[in-house]
């Protein structure tokens, strides 16, 4: 067993005690609007009064549209949808619309904009003295819908986005126990473009953190954290330093490797709005590799042996070629017998870059009657620290609403999923074992076959399986599902529709079809799960229904986190969905279970 292990278990050992003697919690249900409990305007106004930031009376997020679709506020609602910061911006805007059968967007009745730890210290101690439903949000990005509830107060760190670098960063009562490093402090309501114009545009660092921009910083950590580079830095969790959180007992505590540890390791990947509400975290950064690049293209073949065959191909070459720190990001098999390659590197110049990938580019177009270019191959790469500019990057979308932050832009490749009313989300690691000779063609098998139900995607950032060892390490010694260190990719098969929030005019979503994806995706996954039966998923990026969540997002981990929670939240002040200790409520997370 490895020290570090020794270490966080022995940081367990007063809980123990704690657990086995504590008193069974009695039932508890949180109040509502119209309940008895629920607290009177004078107790409203004395909460307004105690913040520095705001308290929001929260409107739904088509509230322009309630006086015709033709009303101009509604028209220009309809434009903003499809810009996620927009969205991020709104107290009721959430990223994606809602998932057939399980949630639908619902605001708030009050949300608290906090401008300091202390007002959301003042807004937990409320909610706890109120017994009410709390809800966190940052970007909204959550596909399992815990960035919003019905009948809730919402804790809104949009207005928390500080940013600061750090030359040799020792974290709160470390000095001496942790060596000093470069590092970036991060307020929690900022998004990934803004960290990465402070960190690599201006300083010329890298910080690893997500890759679609608008994504926020603090639930992207907590969730664990992937990002276009992750095979060469590690999850962003990995790279957390410290933080400052405010815990259930309305404390507000810097937390790190040495003050309140357990905590400190829960929130490196433990699942977002479990643990507390945090307000700030420091990253360290890394060294910028002088070159970015990457390698896309769409092939298409002839017949459904002949993409068997471009299949098995691909997955030697990657197991050859590319599992490795350089490259990362995905390619999609989908349903027309086309490979869908959307690959970035770090660390190779352009003519490396392109040596790589030449010989799979020649044995495809060695046989032009079989593999047509849908879209032509090509890689390269170019200098790093404009990766992430706006300006004349036609990959790049800019926020066009005017005052908006000259570098905010999003992926234009992220474009569907903004807004997007989801049928089905399934995600599973693949382990590395599957990339063995022995083994590829039971894997292409397993691909050929999912993919005749539905698109999938293999997101080699995602699993870690070809990183160096430094970067394993650090991986482990964070709460997220240890499989991920074994995985060569997540594959991803999702499939939705349009923006569909409640209050919206048109047409409703088609809901035959949105079942008949759901049974396809079902259907694909399943056919992976042949080859991986065991595999676990992604927090972040997973089912919904998932029924073995528990085993799948966190592994071995779930009973030291179990164990956190019930030290720093035992009465369950943070609920969401799927969240560690979540089982012990209902699943609206408005009365514990018996």
């Amino acid at each position: 067993m490895r020290r570090r292990e020794l270490l966080r278990q022995a940081a367990l050992l007063p809980f123990i005690p704690w657990l086995a003697t504590a008193p069974a919690a009695a039932p508890l249900r949180r109040v509502r609007p119209g309940d008895s409990g629920w607290p009177a305007p004078q107790a409203w106004e004395e909460l307004r009064r105690s913040l520095q930031g705001e308290l929001i009376a929260v409107q739904p997020l088509t509230a322009p549209c309630a006086a015709g679709e033709a009303a101009q506020g509604c028209v220009t609602l309809r434009t903003q949808l499809s810009n996620p910061f927009f969205l991020g911006d709104q107290p009721a805007g959430t990223q994606v619309s809602g998932w057939l059968d399980a949630w639908t967007p619902a605001p708030s009745v009050y949300a608290v904009r906090a401008a300091a730890s202390a007002d959301m210290a003042a807004a937990v101690n409320f909610a706890r003295a109120h017994a009410l439903r709390l809800v966190i949000k940052g970007g909204g990005h959550s596909y399992q819908g815990t960035s919003c509830a019905p009948d809730s107060l919402l804790l809104w760190t949009r207005g928390l986005d500080r940013i600061e670098l750090h030359e040799s960063f020792v974290p709160a009562g470390c000095a001496g126990r942790v060596a000093p490093a470069a590092a970036v402090s991060v307020g929690a309501g900022c998004v990934w473009i803004d960290v990465y114009h402070k960190v690599t545009r201006e300083a010329g660092r890298y910080v690893q953190g997500g890759g679609c921009t608008s994504v926020g910083v603090a639930g992207l950590i907590q969730s664990g954290g992937f990002g276009s580079f992750s095979k060469g830095f590690g999850s962003a969790a990995a790279s957390l330093l410290e933080a400052e959180v405010v815990t259930a007992d309305g404390h507000v505590r810097v937390v790190n490797a040495v003050q309140d540890a357990p905590l400190f390791w829960a929130l490196k990947g433990g699942g977002g709005g479990s643990w507390g509400v945090v307000t700030r975290l420091t990253l360290r950064t890394h060294e910028l590799p002088a070159y970015f690049g990457g390698a896309v293209g769409t092939i298409e073949a002839a017949s459904e042996a002949d993409f068997q065959r471009l299949l098995a191909r691909f997955v030697s070459f990657y197991a050859e070629r590319l599992a490795n720190p350089h490259w990362g990001e995905q390619v999609a098999l989908q349903t027309q017998h086309r490979l869908k390659v959307s690959m970035v590197c770090q660390g190779l110049t352009d003519t490396q870059a392109r040596a790589v990938w030449q010989p799979f580019f020649d044995w495809v177009r060695a046989a032009p009657q079989v593999f047509k270019e849908a879209e032509p191959l090509r890689a390269g790469a170019h200098d790093s620290r404009g990766w992430w500019d706006v300006e004349g990057n036609s990959s790049m979308k800019r926020d066009p609403r005017p005052g908006a932050p000259a570098g905010h832009g999003w992926w234009e490749g992220d474009q569907d999923q903004v807004g997007a009313w989801l049928h089905a989300y399934d995600s599973l690691w693949l382990p590395g074992a599957l990339l063995a000779p022995a083994a590829q063609p039971r894997l292409v098998d397993a691909l050929l076959a999912a993919s005749r139900h539905y698109e999938v995607g293999l997101h080699f950032n995602k699993g870690l399986y070809g990183a160096p060892a430094p970067v394993l390490d650090a991986v482990r010694d964070t709460a997220t599902n240890p499989e991920v260190t074994a995985a060569f990719a997540l594959a991803i098969i999702a499939g939705g529709g349009g923006p569909a929030y409640p209050g919206l005019p048109g047409p409703a979503p088609d809901l035959a079809a949105a079942r008949s994806d759901a049974a396809a995706i079902a259907a694909a996954t399943a056919e992976l799960r042949r080859v991986a039966p065991e595999a676990g998923s992604y927090v972040s990026e997973s089912n919904y229904f998932n029924p073995r969540w528990q085993r799948d997002f966190f592994g071995t981990n779930y009973p030291q986190l179990a164990a956190i929670k019930r030290r720093y939240d035992p009465q369950g002040v943070f609920f969401v969905h799927h969240g560690v200790g979540s089982e012990d409520w209902s699943a609206d997370g408005f009365t514990r279970k018996i």
